[in-house]
């Protein structure tokens, strides 16, 4: 299965140790799921630890390699304009041009969608008991 994390399971992934999306994250490192990510997600994702979780440069660099080499990289180029938060369009473009089956995410919003272009978005904890 190929998956898009939104920004906030990662946030809480790398901020909460044993939290639920730590294990979410667990689970890419050991299942057959691919991770699909963007540079627009990955730039969110340090931006948010830089500023509200006062990571320092080499732990925001250390980040940045990790989701580097735990998920595929894709560039979306068409821009999408469903959401409010631009940020989350950025997730749904990351799904379509990822080709992903799911997105991950905790944001009430986006999970009113229930899918986008084919593309099912499922809470942390529908991901995990799948």
């Amino acid at each position: 299965m190929r998956v898009v994390f939104d920004t906030n399971i990662f946030i809480s992934a790398f901020v909460v140790p044993g939290s639920q999306a730590e294990k979410a994250v667990i689970n890419i490192i050991e299942s057959q799921d691919t991770l699909v990510i963007s540079k627009d997600i990955t730039g969110e994702v340090l931006s948010v630890l830089s500023s509200k979780f006062s990571r320092d440069r080499e732990a925001i660099s250390r980040t940045a390699v990790n989701l580097s080499e735990l998920a595929e990289v894709v560039y979306p180029r068409k821009k999408i304009h469903v959401l409010q938060d631009e940020p989350d369009n950025r997730i749904l473009e990351c799904a379509v041009s990822g080709k992903a089956d799911v997105i991950v995410t905790g944001d009430r919003e986006m999970l009113k969608l229930k899918k986008y272009q084919g593309v099912k978005i499922i809470s942390l904890k529908e991901y995990l008991e799948t």
